[in-house]
């Protein structure tokens, strides 16, 4: 990325000013120093060999609340005055931005109210009970983000409680920016080498607008890069839209970064630092999260390993070491907060994507032997059938089942789908982009 252009730098003036500022990203790290963990940079050589070039873990999901956004959340509520602070404050998250209040609320001695939706996992759920305590009152409302922040929003103008905004605010992409200045700074006096890529997940757009404007100012060549889950593009949708915009479909898997519309100050940010937006499919998140877990030895939540997961994908193109060895790469691990339970849904999902999984709807003659002949005539030396689901009729000549076939390798695909056909059975393989995967994943 270059400096802006005299001609860039009349379009933002002419725009009104930007948000927040290099100065008040440095501002928010010196408040905030008491308080956080500096948590650690650390060097993944997996993800290094995949990119060819040193890449660099900033791992947020060490700090005190697993997530980043205590950075934000706290840099706000330190800066209410005292009626602000009797009065209490409500704040709507899924799942990580609540612990920040959560933990801030406890610190500062604050009584907050924190909307969740209801499909927030349990474990964010009960940290964020945890951590705040007595102080604190969680309330599940909704199915997404946004009907927690419309509760929020209702229930703030209801008690004039004040309202700690998740990412649209100046003062929370300030605390946010801090983790790219941190990221910087310790690469280049701990490590001594100097970053030419940040890699950030996005969900509201707090954390990209927060780290850009650092990095704009402060590293005017450093590529900026942000990755939203594919069925969550809100922030390249107001992007090409000028404004932000209201998805009406949103996979909510990818919890921590599923936000139907970014904030107005975030966007303004991106559209001055013009980043560059991938997204990546919420599969490839999966897989990149089990290798983090099983290689690495780092436990994410899916908005965690969500920029990692663009580096491990190849989605992030064009990473190529300058004339000076140096090409280092960081990527923020934004959050820990995963429920275990979930791993059963991130494997299949995971297995899905790599094209390691297979369901399929068999017709089978209600006769002996009938599964026998399947097995025999269908199935590979490293086909192994994982599901079926098949309940017999006693008025039918035939029924169809369920069947989910787990095979050794892409490559084992094609050969299946041939000895199929070969079978002269009524046989229907399940696309994956067909409506039924949400029962089935």
């Amino acid at each position: 990325m270059t400096a802006p252009s005299p001609h860039e730098q009349q379009a933002d003036q002419a725009a009104g000013p930007l948000p927040l500022t290099a100065e008040d990203v440095e501002a928010a790290a010196a408040t905030l120093a008491p308080v956080l963990r500096r948590t650690p940079l650390h060097r993944s050589e997996r993800l290094s060999e995949i990119a060819g070039v040193p890449v660099w873990l900033k791992r947020e999901d060490l700090q005190s609340v697993r997530s980043y956004k205590l950075r934000g959340a706290h840099l706000f509520m330190a800066a209410l005055d005292e009626e602000s602070r009797a009065a209490g404050v409500v704040a709507a998250s899924a799942g990580n931005h609540a612990q920040g209040v959560a933990r801030s609320c406890r610190e500062l001695g604050i009584r907050g109210r924190i909307y969740v939706p209801g499909t927030t996992p349990r474990q964010k759920r009960d940290r964020i009970v945890a951590i705040g305590g007595d102080l604190v009152e969680l309330v599940l409302t909704g199915d997404t983000f946004d009907d927690a922040a419309s509760a929020a929003a209702d229930d703030a103008e209801r008690t004039g409680a004040v309202t700690v905004p998740p990412f649209d605010h100046p003062t929370i992409m300030a605390g946010q920016g801090t983790v790219a200045l941190e990221a910087v700074e310790q690469l280049r006096h701990e490590h001594g080498r100097e970053a030419s890529t940040m890699v950030l997940p996005v969900g509201g757009g707090g954390l990209l607008g927060g780290c850009g404007a650092w990095l704009r100012e402060r590293t005017p060549t450093m590529r900026i890069v942000g990755v939203e889950p594919a069925g969550a593009v809100s922030m390249a949708a107001a992007v090409r839209a000028g404004h932000p915009v209201t998805l009406r479909e949103l996979d909510r898997f990818v919890d921590g970064a599923a936000v139907r519309r970014v904030g107005a100050g975030p966007l303004r940010m991106v559209q001055a630092i013009e980043p560059e937006l991938l997204s990546v499919d919420e599969g490839a998140v999966c897989t990149e999260m089990l290798s983090l877990y099983q290689v690495d030895g780092i436990i994410t939540e899916p908005a965690g390993a969500l920029a990692a997961a663009a580096v491990a994908t190849g989605a992030v193109r064009g990473l190529t070491a300058d004339e000076d060895g140096e090409g280092d790469v960081i990527v923020v691990v934004s959050g820990g907060n995963n429920d275990v339970s979930r791993y059963t849904e991130i494997v299949e999902r995971s297995l899905v994507h790599e094209g390691l999984k297979h369901y399929f709807l068999v017709t089978f003659p209600q006769e002996p032997g009938a599964l026998r002949r399947f097995l025999d005539r269908v199935l590979g030396p490293d086909d192994d059938i994982v599901l079926f689901d098949y309940i017999k009729r006693n008025n039918r000549e035939e029924g169809p089942a369920l069947v989910g076939v787990e095979i050794g390798s892409r490559a084992d695909l094609e050969p299946l789908m041939g000895r199929m056909a070969a079978s002269q059975m009524q046989i229907e393989r399940i696309d994956p982009h067909d409506p039924i995967y949400r029962y089935l994943t």
